[in-house]
């Protein structure tokens, strides 16, 4: 495993080092708003849940493993405390979800893209419009079903790999997969639909 970035900071706080906590809440508190934002209705229970996070950090710290980065140690306190606030969905993918949202002549056989969706954002030269395609990605992300707007904001808006968006969901990475799948096909298609876009 990679060295976790945030190690010198954890090693401070486990020796009560309040400033090193006030640096990890900084460097963590936004990201972590927004992924409890997509499992609460309200921006204030998203701010209670993340509260209740920092203070199950707090509690566990000295019991952290570093078996996983921090992030992903975080993360998985932070989805947790969420689900309990009121997220009741189950966590894998239902069947009838499973008809295609691309059409399948847009890949070859080894599943592959024939032609690589267009990189709108490097060739878009009107500023105006590239904030509107942002917000509408943004807002496309918020209409995903909720599986799927998880593994999608973990993976293309927070960054996490695929192997720490599993560990965060606690779902198999075939899952994480196909719901990463399904959901970057949906915003796709809003894309396509909605600027002309669609390859």
């Amino acid at each position: 495993m990679p060295e976790d970035p945030d190690s010198e900071l954890v090693s401070r706080v486990r020796a009560g080092d309040e400033g090193a906590f006030a640096e990890l809440a900084g460097k963590y508190q936004g990201s972590m708003l927004s992924i409890a934002r997509g499992y609460v209705p309200s921006g204030a229970v998203a701010e209670e849940v993340v509260q209740e996070a920092w203070i199950g950090v707090l509690r566990g710290i000295g019991r952290f493993e570093r078996r996983s980065s921090f992030r992903t140690w975080l993360f998985r306190i932070l989805v947790n405390r969420a689900i309990s606030a009121g997220v009741r969905e189950r966590r894998s993918v239902p069947v009838d979800d499973m008809a295609p949202v691309v059409d399948a002549s847009c890949f070859n056989a080894g599943g592959t893209w024939q032609v690589p969706p267009e990189a709108w954002a490097d060739q878009v030269d009107d500023k105006v419009i590239a904030a509107k395609i942002s917000a509408r990605i943004l807002s496309a992300i918020d209409e995903l079903p909720l599986q799927q707007r998880e593994v999608v904001t973990l993976r293309d808006v927070q960054g996490l790999s695929s192997g720490e968006v599993c560990a965060v969901l606690d779902i198999s990475n075939a899952n994480q997969r196909v719901l990463l799948h399904r959901g970057r096909s949906k915003l796709r298609q809003v894309i396509g639909s909605e600027f002309g876009r669609d390859r």
